[in-house]
C-alpha cells in the first residue's frame, strides 16, 4: 500500500485579544476625492442653477455673477467643444437674447449624449438659470424657443430588426 506522508499540522493557540476602542477612520487630506472636496467648500456668493437635457445629454449649470468666463467639466468652452463655433453660438444664445453677455460666469457639468446634444442641453440649463436670476427673462427666452426642451429621443430597437426600423437585407436567391 502506498502511504503518503502528510505534513504535521501545528495548532496554535489564539493569542489573548486586547480590547481596543474602535477607531474612527479618517482618510488623509491627499486621499480625499477632488470633486467631493470642492463641493464642501462654501462661499457666500450668489449662484443660480439650471438643468438642461437633450437626447441622452444632461447639463448641470451654475451661473455666478462675474465677467463672462465659462468652464465645462473643468475646461474652457473652446477646449471642450474643439472650437466648433456653431456650438459656442448655441451656448451663448441665451446671453445674447437677454443682453447679459459678460455678466455671469458659467460653471457647467455635462455628461452623456453626444457633443452637440450637450451644447443644446447646456443652452437650456443656462436659460433656466437666467430665469431663476431674473423671472422677466422668461418671455424673451420663450419667444426665441430657448425654454423648450427638445423631446426627440432615439427610438428603441425592435426584435427581428437591425435597429429601430432598419430590417436585415433581403436576398431573393
Amino acid at each position: 500500500m502506498n502511504e503518503t506522508k502528510k505534513a504535521p499540522v501545528h495548532h496554535k493557540k489564539p493569542a489573548a485579544r486586547e480590547e481596543v476602542a474602535p477607531a474612527t477612520h479618517t482618510a488623509p487630506a491627499h486621499h480625499a476625492h477632488p470633486k467631493k472636496a470642492k463641493e464642501k467648500v462654501k462661499d457666500n456668493s450668489v449662484k443660480y442653477y439650471g438643468t438642461g437635457r437633450r437626447k441622452e445629454a444632461i447639463a448641470k449649470v451654475w451661473l455666478v455673477p462675474g465677467k463672462g468666463g465659462m468652464t465645462v467639466n473643468g475646461k474652457t468652452v473652446p477646449q471642450y467643444y474643439c472650437g466648433r463655433k456653431i456650438l459656442e453660438y448655441r451656448i451663448n444664445r441665451p446671453f445674447v437674447v437677454t443682453q447679459t453677455a459678460g455678466k455671469y460666469d458659467v460653471i457647467a457639468q455635462v455628461l452623456g449624449g453626444g457633443v452637440p446634444a450637450q451644447a443644446t442641453a447646456m443652452s437650456l440649463g443656462i436659460s433656466r438659470a437666467l430665469v431663476v436670476a431674473n423671472p422677466e427673462f422668461k418671455t424673451l427666452l420663450k419667444k426665441e424657443g430657448l425654454m423648450t426642451r427638445d423631446p426627440r429621443m432615439k427610438e428603441r430597437k425592435k426584435y427581428g430588426l437591425k435597429r429601430a426600423r432598419r430590417a436585415f437585407q433581403f436576398t431573393k436567391r
